[in-house]
């Protein structure tokens, strides 16, 4: 049972305040437009950051990349936040060199890796130009080693940041996949047939052991899977943001009014 905790317009509630969100529940809260939904949620996440790391060494972090994450990463730059215990990875990527346009490395280097001075040693990036499979392994050994994982483990994320797209995938788990069930691997290489491209993704088990998963979704073309992801009976290989949703802890949705249109 999806339990909603309440809407919150930007004009009614300028800055959210974490409070804490039940096991299998979902909070949402909607903005009038995309650079005020994704300014929430980097206060939401910087709120969180700060949580974490008031109680460990070092916080981690995923992001996904696409269009909207550019006004999210450059709202988290903007903050006045030390980003040098935080360690940022990567929710997936496309098969191809970090110097490219669709490369989601470049769009976080240029709008949050830069501008916040991170040094490599904390970013943990997907090798697009190499071969996808050893991409994906090199990924997951290096997510082992970071995190001390043993074999059969996986890792926490403290925060793994998502967008949908209108056909209700997350990160490159796409409608129809069979890695959608895939409640054992960390990481997989995945040929997108409609896109015609390679990719690298996180897998399930390693987005719904997160303690906390943000979604950000906007612009008026997402609203029927908005609609679907939060009302429709569960069907993850119809609509694959579904499995976060049930089975995700701690699931906060930031939307922009078009994007939330069609909720009830």
């Amino acid at each position: 049972m999806i339990e909603f905790l309440g809407t919150v317009r930007a004009s009614a509630r300028p800055f959210i305040e974490y409070t804490g969100v039940d096991f299998m529940s979902v909070r949402w809260h909607k903005y009038s437009d995309p650079k005020a939904a994704a300014e929430a949620c980097a206060r939401h996440t910087l709120g969180l950051l700060t949580e974490m790391l008031s109680g460990q060494e070092c916080a981690t972090i995923a992001v996904s990349g696409g269009t909207t994450p550019a006004l999210y990463f450059d709202a988290l730059a903007a903050a006045r936040f030390r980003w040098d215990r935080v360690h940022l990875f990567f929710v997936d990527e496309r098969a191809v060199p970090p110097d490219h346009d669709d490369s989601n490395f470049r769009l976080a280097e240029n709008h949050l890796i830069k501008k916040t001075r991170m040094i490599p040693r904390q970013v943990h990036r997907i090798h697009g130009e190499m071969e996808p499979h050893e991409a994906c392994q090199a990924y997951v050994e290096d997510i082992r080693e970071f995190f001390n994982l043993k074999p059969g483990q996986a890792p926490h994320f403290d925060i793994i940041h998502q967008g949908m797209g209108a056909d209700a995938h997350t990160a490159s788990l796409f409608p129809g996949d069979p890695h959608i069930e895939d409640r054992e691997g960390i990481a997989t290489a995945v040929y997108v047939e409609k896109k015609q491209m390679w990719r690298v993704t996180l897998l399930p088990s390693v987005l719904l052991a997160a303690k906390h998963n943000i979604f950000l979704v906007t612009g008026e073309d997402k609203a029927p899977a908005v609609k679907a992801v939060m009302e429709e009976p569960y069907d993850a290989l119809k609509y694959p943001a579904q499995m976060v949703i049930h089975h995700g802890r701690s699931v906060t949705w930031f939307l922009d009014d078009p994007a939330a249109r069609q909720l009830e």
